[in-house]
């Protein structure tokens, strides 16, 4: 089961469903803040209600954000993302040794919901930026009341050139038009049996030929998910829900950089697969833009 935003034949506006085999059938809600305003034993049960039945070949798949939900997401959360930022930085190596090994996790901003892309839409590499990567990753999808309620996939899209020179200019490396893609739906949290035994796998195609590809798991991640949400509803509300992505653990070597034409896959198992085509700079969004 997935639960999933979309757009039926001749809709002018999305709809909530859960999608199963090859059938989309709507959920009676507004959309998915409505669903994660619910406590989770409520939220299970509102999936159960019925409504229209789509051919799921019929719909289009939207991103599984929407409303006032936003997405956030923790770094140096794994050994080889520790290892890639030493890597890249220029004078504060020792900043990210720090974070990795300290008790309060990193956690960003990563996006508003109007400006996430879904499955089969594009994501872009800034024009300031010499070395861009996609960043897959498990993402977290937390109800109102600080729950764990499902899963999705996130590609957490990061300039290694713009945070190398400083770590201070982690939003710009982060957060612009084109920087995050989710999706292509949210598995619930009860259909998955242990979420730290999840492979995790990126492939990127250039001119039809695969030039990078990795596998990983999440049985690798340092922080615990319940660590992560705690510290990340602290200090802060998320009335209609939140995403938090949980780190990467597959950053290619250097100098490898994304160009636009690439397609990129990310694959987590249980959850789905997350396929995006690179554009370069904001022009190449700007029907991200016009059509929210």
């Amino acid at each position: 089961m997935l639960i999933v935003r979309f757009l039926s034949p001749g809709a002018d506006r999305p709809s909530v469903g859960v999608r199963a085999a090859d059938t989309v059938t709507e959920l009676p809600v507004a959309g998915l803040g409505e669903l994660l305003g619910l406590p989770l034993t409520e939220l299970r049960a509102a999936l159960a209600t019925t409504g229209a039945v789509h051919d799921a070949a019929d719909v289009r798949l939207l991103p599984p954000v929407d409303q006032r939900m936003e997405v956030w997401a923790a770094g140096v959360t794994y050994q080889r993302s520790r290892e890639a930022r030493i890597t890249e930085s220029e004078r504060s190596a020792d900043v990210y040794d720090l974070v990795y090994d300290a008790e309060r996790p990193e956690l960003f901003f990563k996006s508003s919901a109007w400006r996430v892309t879904g499955d089969g839409e594009s994501v872009s590499v800034r024009t300031d930026s010499e070395i861009d990567v996609p960043e897959p990753e498990l993402g977290l999808v937390v109800n109102a009341h600080a729950e764990i309620v499902g899963y999705t996939v996130v590609n957490d899209m990061s300039s290694r050139s713009i945070e190398g020179v400083n770590p201070l200019y982690l939003p710009q490396a982060k957060i612009y038009l084109g920087g995050c893609a989710v999706g292509p739906g949210i598995r619930p949290v009860w259909e998955v049996a242990d979420p730290y035994a999840l492979a995790i796998e990126l492939v990127i195609h250039r001119d039809g030929e695969v030039v990078w590809s990795g596998e990983t798991s999440t049985s690798l991640l340092r922080r615990k998910f319940d660590e992560l949400t705690g510290y990340l509803f602290r200090a802060d509300v998320f009335p209609d829900g939140v995403v938090l992505a949980t780190g990467t653990a597959l950053v290619p070597d250097l100098p490898f950089t994304l160009a636009a034409g690439d397609r990129v896959a990310i694959t987590v198992g249980e959850v789905g697969t997350l396929t995006s085509t690179v554009v370069s700079g904001k022009e190449g969004m700007s029907w991200l833009a016009d059509s929210r």
